[in-house]
């Protein structure tokens, strides 16, 4: 069975000139990067929740999280600008396909019920964000170590230029979107 890269540059590739109508191989769109991240609200209160966070993130994409912070107070959830609430990770190359890989051979299948993903979350400039609840469906996770479940975010950057061509490109590259 073929890799995501290799699937793309032997499969796709070609697919996508005819569908798309370009004629120069660099004008195709392709994944640029993925970023994964978790918000970590709870992160005010609890100062222990980051590390953990930190360490199912490493965990998942092989790669250590960059921690993000508030850029603004807001008094209604005791946030202060500047305190930690979040972390994300972003992967490139070799990483990032595999992670791929992995998202659409192994964690969405496992999702409860599973019908396919929202065709609609692309932003308008070809970027794919989808949303898992839990972090327990990437095999790496051990459900009984595991502190809290939690969600997290993931953004599939392409250099497509409109959301059309990103949703033909992820559906060639094997993502089960939905709603066309």
């Amino acid at each position: 069975m073929l890799g995501a890269k290799e699937r793309y540059q032997k499969e796709v590739l070609p697919e996508l000139k005819n569908r798309l109508g370009y004629e120069n191989v660099m004008e195709l769109p392709r994944i640029q990067k993925i970023v994964v991240g978790i918000g970590l609200g709870e992160a005010i209160q609890n100062a222990k929740a980051l590390e953990s966070a930190e360490k199912d993130l490493a965990t998942i994409t092989g790669q250590k999280p960059v921690v993000t912070h508030a850029r603004r107070s807001i008094a209604a959830f005791k946030l202060r600008a500047g305190m930690p609430i979040g972390m994300m990770v972003t992967l490139r190359g070799k990483r990032m396909w595999d992670f791929y890989d992995r998202l659409v051979g192994i964690v969405l299948p496992r999702i409860r019920d599973f019908r396919g993903i929202s065709g609609d979350a692309f932003d308008g400039r070809g970027n794919y964000t989808l949303g898992l609840k839990e972090q327990i469906v990437f095999p790496e996770i051990d459900y009984d170590k595991i502190e809290k479940v939690r969600g997290l975010q993931v953004t599939i950057v392409t250099t497509a230029r409109r959301d059309d061509e990103a949703r033909v490109l992820l559906k060639l590259m094997g993502m089960p979107l939905v709603g066309d």
